[in-house]
């Protein structure tokens, strides 16, 4: 397995004797593959080599991406997965970090696939902590470019679509997880982003007022999901209930899942992958 975290990295600014020695951020050479050029290599992928039978016998395990926000998150998903078909990424937390680690997998490891792992914000009254839900469509609770600029909705890019659709094969498998009567539940639904942490039942609900239908809310998944829908990789967002602000103070529950559950609450996503390879 192989595990990525991108990080701006400080060094010193070049002084002269006027100066106080100051720290700036070293930008990274990311040196992206052109969207084009990206989509005309899909055309001879491995997926399009294994529908043709042309595949090696390498070519026939599926690599699977899986990107998350946190250290806490990766150090999870670190301990279950081993395999070097599972590619583990830290992207850091916020859409603009999200966008450009997934960027940055497509880039150096052409996944066969893209999911969005982690923790999330619960919602629903039939949704519990330690439950999952899977993202059949994404979308952000907080872009607007209003109505008057081509009739835009709430949540969506101008020129992208309302909501970003997850793969269909992905979604089905996600369903298709046996799941005890005692244990947690997997629920398929909405799943909303924006750059806020959710810490207070106001900002819930706020966000519900918008998305009454929405079943978690995260700060990235939907700009995974963007990302891998520009690059035509299939996605998915799969993600562990940590907390449900609606019923929660002061994100008490978020702290008590990572101090108490969170050692037992990600092999769910390890049963998930493993069907997919």
């Amino acid at each position: 397995m192989k595990n990525l975290t991108f990080r701006p990295v400080l060094v010193p600014k070049r002084q002269n004797k006027h100066e106080k020695t100051e720290a700036r951020v070293r930008r990274p050479q990311l040196n992206l593959v052109p969207l084009q050029a990206y989509r005309q290599s899909a055309d001879t992928s491995v997926a399009r080599r294994r529908k043709r039978g042309l595949a090696t016998k390498q070519e026939e395990v599926m690599k699977i991406g899986i990107i998350v926000a946190m250290e806490k998150e990766l150090r999870q998903l670190q301990s279950l997965f081993k395999d070097g078909d599972v590619v583990v990424q830290q992207c850091g937390i916020g859409k603009v970090n999200a966008a450009i680690g997934a960027a940055e997998m497509i880039r150096q490891h052409r996944p066969d696939a893209i999911i969005s792992s982690g923790c999330a914000g619960g919602n629903g009254d039939e949704v519990n902590i330690q439950d999952i839900v899977v993202g059949a469509q994404t979308a952000y609770h907080d872009v607007y470019c209003g109505s008057a600029v081509g009739g835009s909705v709430y949540g969506q890019v101008q020129g992208m679509p309302p909501r970003f659709d997850a793969d269909p094969l992905l979604l089905r498998k996600s369903l298709d997880l046996p799941t005890a009567d005692d244990g947690p539940k997997v629920h398929q639904g909405l799943i909303v982003t924006g750059d806020w942490f959710v810490d207070s039942r106001e900002k819930m609900e706020h966000i519900v007022s918008l998305f009454p239908e929405a079943r978690a809310v995260d700060m990235e998944s939907a700009a995974i999901a963007q990302t891998c829908y520009a690059y035509h990789v299939p996605f998915i967002s799969f993600r562990v209930v940590s907390d449900v602000p609606l019923r929660d103070h002061q994100a008490a529950q978020y702290h008590d899942f990572w101090d108490r559950m969170a050692d037992s609450s990600f092999h769910m996503t390890k049963s998930f992958v493993e069907s997919l390879l």
